[in-house]
């Protein structure tokens, strides 16, 4: 087009055409017309530069009406936008020419727009009467309006708006003018269509962003050197400072990131806490890692309720055995506790055989209440929390493993007062930690070579904070625990004994009982020379 128009401007310049008319009013015509396909070139390029900066469909509808108004007389230019078979106003400029307000919808029945959308072809209308058949009609009566050119925007084949250009001249747009605004919408749409997918990617990137932000878990960015590239508001809280630039191996003393070629998986404990931390490496299309995404999840609380649930469970199975063990010999004892009672009330025999009598009564009551030990020990589903002494539970204990400990040359010594707080909770279950804590003193015993083994149980009340509490310590002269060690013995599947000999988990089951009564475990251990763990329960003051 530009082509042809040069020839016909040489034509008219050189040819016959210039001896009809003044070579200097054709000139001057000549140069108005490139001017204006300047200035409309220029406005398509400004639409164009839209498209990769980021300008508001506002902004950009501002700029090409200031520009148009310079070279075709215009009044108004509205975007109406099309999504999900509605229609629906959401631009207009300028401001003071707002009829209808932003996010008007448009109905199907008697509207230019629709009518435009459904034709898919341009629409020149003009308001030449003062019967309103239209919708938009009474907007561009109301306004001044006389002519209105319509154009649906098409991208991709789809239809994804209305452009409307008003002017309050009647019969104003030339067919370059059509063809002008045609050009325009087309840049337009396309101009749309990027700035809403340039939308989507924002928000897709400020949801990942919040997502990667909100995770209560740590995940941390870091290059191969465990360098902390990037990292969400969990792990700053969790190290309670800016750590952006540190190295992560060096924070959390974890092996060297650089020898993980896949994904990997590691478990660490770190400050009385178990972790799990998950390693991905990404790679560039060379295959090359050049960064690590690290995901650190605190499995703390989860491993002590399974470690709950496994002694749960072993408790249960030994709660079934006693309870057949007990109907088996509840029967027998039961025999043997009567007929010596009915033999002793006889009191025929001499004094010899009196002591033996009172013997078998002796030890088939103990026999009987050993067994109805084991039985409410193990009745672990029975939570009741109720007004008890500790050294009751101690007591129980004791009825049920005293005599192996004496069998070890184990030596058990008690001070516990008569006059103690009781405390609230369930003696069954303080009894286990009690059981759990022996054990563990046993066994320290018995991987130190030493002539007296002895484990001290003593009972107290002490006011710490302004508050009162019963506070139960086991003592041994075992082989205690290495300082670096004695915050991880209550970390789940922790344990210093032997491989198997323990599977680590009952110091961690002990700990979670005594914090649902509100207690804590507390430990004191030199490594040779013993340790001393004290439970301390909240005294129940009446």
């Amino acid at each position: 087009m530009v082509l042809k128009e040069r020839e016909s401007l040489i034509g008219k310049l050189t040819g016959i055409q210039s001896s009809k008319k003044s070579y200097y009013s054709e000139l001057k015509v000549m140069v108005e017309e490139l001017k204006k396909k300047n200035m409309q070139l220029e406005v398509i390029n400004e639409v164009t530069q839209s498209i990769n900066i980021e300008m508001s469909i506002d902004e950009m509808l501002s700029n090409i009406f200031e520009k148009i108004k310079a070279f075709i007389a215009i009044d108004r230019i509205s975007l109406a936008l099309y999504e999900n078979n509605e229609l629906f106003l959401s631009n207009v400029y300028p401001i003071d020419s707002i009829h209808f307000p932003i996010g008007h919808q448009f109905q199907k029945e008697n509207s230019l727009y629709w009518n435009s959308i459904l034709s898919l072809e341009k629409v020149l209308f003009k308001l030449e009467s003062e019967s309103l058949t239209y919708e938009e009609e009474t907007a561009y009566h109301s306004l001044g309006i006389k002519s209105i050119l319509i154009i649906p925007l098409v991208s991709k084949k789809a239809v994804i708006g209305i452009l409307s250009i008003g002017s309050k001249e009647l019969n104003h747009f030339s067919e370059s003018d059509l063809s002008f605004f045609q050009q325009l919408s087309d840049q337009i749409a396309v101009c749309i269509e990027n700035v809403k997918l340039y939308q989507k990617v924002l928000d897709s990137k400020k949801e990942w962003e919040e997502t990667f932000r909100a995770v209560s878990d740590l995940i941390f960015v870091t290059d191969t050197n465990g360098t902390i590239l990037k990292c969400n508001n969990s792990a700053n809280k969790f190290f309670d400072s800016y750590i952006i630039g540190q190295n992560l191996q060096n924070l959390l003393e974890l092996p060297d990131l650089a020898i993980i070629k896949e994904n990997y998986y590691q478990e660490f404990h770190y400050k009385q806490h178990l972790f799990e931390l998950r390693a991905y490496p990404i790679t560039n299309k060379n295959y090359q890692i050049y960064s690590y995404i690290i995901y650190i999840i605190d499995i703390t609380e989860k491993r002590k309720m399974e470690a709950q649930l496994i002694q749960s469970g072993k408790l249960a199975a030994i709660g079934e055995i006693a309870a057949g063990i007990a109907h088996e010999l509840n029967n027998p004892l039961t025999a043997i506790l009567g007929n010596s009672q009915l033999l002793l009330r006889v009191g025929k025999s001499d004094e010899r055989t009196n002591k033996l009598l009172s013997d078998i009564y002796v030890c088939g009551k103990r026999c009987k209440n050993i067994i109805q030990n084991l039985l409410t020990f193990s009745r672990q589903d029975e939570y009741s929390f109720e007004d008890f002494c500790i050294n009751e539970s101690v007591e129980q204990v004791l009825d049920i493993i005293g005599d192996q400990f004496n069998k070890l040359d184990i030596t058990i010594k008690k001070d516990l007062p008569k006059n103690l707080h009781c405390v609230q909770g369930n003696i069954q279950q303080i009894g286990q930690i009690i059981l759990n804590l022996l054990i563990n003193a046993k066994d320290a015993l018995e991987e130190k070579d030493t002539e007296e083994k002895v484990i001290l149980i003593e009972s107290k009340e002490v006011i710490e904070n302004e508050k009162k509490w019963v506070v139960l310590s086991i003592k041994d002269n075992g082989c205690g625990i290495p300082h670096h060690q004695q915050q991880d013995v209550f970390n789940p599947f922790f344990t210093t004994k032997e491989p198997g000999k323990g599977t680590g988990l009952g110091l961690s089951v002990s700990l979670g009982i005594a914090e649902k009564h509100n207690g804590i475990i507390e430990i004191d251990s030199t490594y040779m020379e013993g340790s001393e763990f004290r439970i301390k329960l909240p005294a129940k003051c009446q």
